[in-house]
């Protein structure tokens, strides 16, 4: 097997840890985002998810090659991307708004709780992507139940903050 392949597909291996592997992808890639945010700004973040995106699909292809398993557990390269879209409304607005990112705590935990939730249930298009059983689906339910957890979580911070009462 290809080394830098496992290695970014697994995210250094994480994706061995049991249980729930891709839980903790999820959970990796939320200290990962915070560090990104703090040193480069919301706009690496974004540039980070898009690059993380294509070695995760090459890696994912790879990794499931001549393999009737299209999406084993232990790739959790996928989750990266879609818990850093869920986390997209909370760096952008602590941005916006010149606050320490993490003062936006209720919403870290909200885009971490809905991706994940998103990310198991896989409603709607999250599951149409899933069942295209080959390595693009593998990533893009990941970023489609990223995208439903970010709208949520703007969802939320309005209800939050009486933007939508």
């Amino acid at each position: 097997m290809n080394q830098l392949a496992e290695t970014i597909a697994t995210l250094a291996r994480v994706g061995y840890i049991k249980p729930a592997p891709g839980t903790w992808g999820s959970a990796a890639a939320v200290p990962l985002a915070w560090v990104i945010y703090e040193r480069a700004g919301f706009a690496a973040v974004v540039i980070a998810t898009l690059l993380v995106f294509a070695a995760g699909w090459w890696a994912t292809k790879v990794m499931t090659a001549g393999s009737k398993d299209h999406d084993p557990s232990e790739i959790v390269i996928d989750e990266v991307v879609g818990q850093w879209i869920a986390l997209f409304p909370v760096l952008y607005g602590a941005g916006m708004m010149g606050v320490e990112a993490t003062a936006l705590w209720p919403g870290w935990l909200a885009g971490f709780v809905l991706f994940r939730l998103f990310d198991i249930w896989k409603p709607l298009w999250v599951g149409t992507a899933d069942r295209r059983g080959d390595a693009l689906g593998v990533m893009l339910d990941d970023v489609i139940a990223g995208v439903f957890a970010a709208i949520c979580v703007v969802i939320l911070a309005g209800l939050s903050h009486g933007l939508l009462m």
